[in-house]
C-alpha cells in the first residue's frame, strides 16, 4: 500500500515539475526589455492578450526565449524579426501595412462606410415615398353612415 502512495504521489510532483518554468533574470533592465518587447507581441495561444499578460504556457515559453535572446546580446529589432520569422506577422499585435496585412487595416473602415451607405440609401428610399393621401373625412363619415343604416334595417329588407 505504502508503494503505491509513494508511486502515486512520485507522479503527480513530477507531472508538476514538468510545466514550464518562468525563470526571471535577476538584471532589472533585462526584464523591462522583456515587459516592453512582451507588449508588442501576441499570444499565439489566447491571441486577444500580449504575451506579457497572458499565462499560457507558450507565452511563458516565448518570454523564457526572448530573455535568452537578450542575453545573448540581440537587439530588439532582431528579436521582432525572429519572432516574425518563426510564427509570422500575426504574432505581432499591430502588423505592418503590407499586401497580405491590408484587409486588417482597411477591413473594419471598409465595413463602416458600407454600413454608412446602406444607411444613407434606406433613408433617401424613405424620404422618396410619397405619403398617401388623407382620406377625404366627410365622404368617409358618410359611408359609415351608411353602412350602420344599412345595419338597423329591419329583417327581411334589402340591403345594398
Amino acid at each position: 500500500m505504502r508503494a503505491l502512495v509513494a508511486a502515486l504521489l512520485l507522479a503527480f510532483a513530477s507531472a508538476a515539475f514538468a510545466q514550464a518554468e518562468e525563470v526571471a533574470h535577476p538584471d532589472a533592465r533585462v526584464e523591462a526589455r522583456l515587459k516592453e518587447l512582451g507588449e508588442e507581441l501576441r499570444c499565439l495561444v489566447c491571441q486577444n492578450q500580449t504575451i506579457a499578460d497572458s499565462a499560457a504556457p507558450l507565452a511563458q515559453d516565448l518570454r523564457n526565449e526572448i530573455r535568452a535572446q537578450i542575453a545573448a546580446g540581440r537587439s530588439d529589432a532582431e528579436i521582432r524579426a525572429y519572432m516574425v520569422e518563426r510564427y509570422g506577422d500575426f504574432v505581432l499585435y499591430k502588423p505592418p501595412f503590407k499586401a497580405s496585412t491590408a484587409l486588417l487595416w482597411v477591413g473594419p473602415f471598409a465595413l463602416l462606410a458600407l454600413g454608412l451607405g446602406i444607411l444613407a440609401a434606406v433613408l433617401a428610399r424613405r424620404r422618396a415615398v410619397p405619403a398617401p393621401p388623407a382620406p377625404d373625412a366627410d365622404a368617409e363619415r358618410a359611408k359609415i353612415a351608411a353602412l350602420l343604416e344599412s345595419d338597423r334595417a329591419p329583417p327581411g329588407a334589402s340591403k345594398g
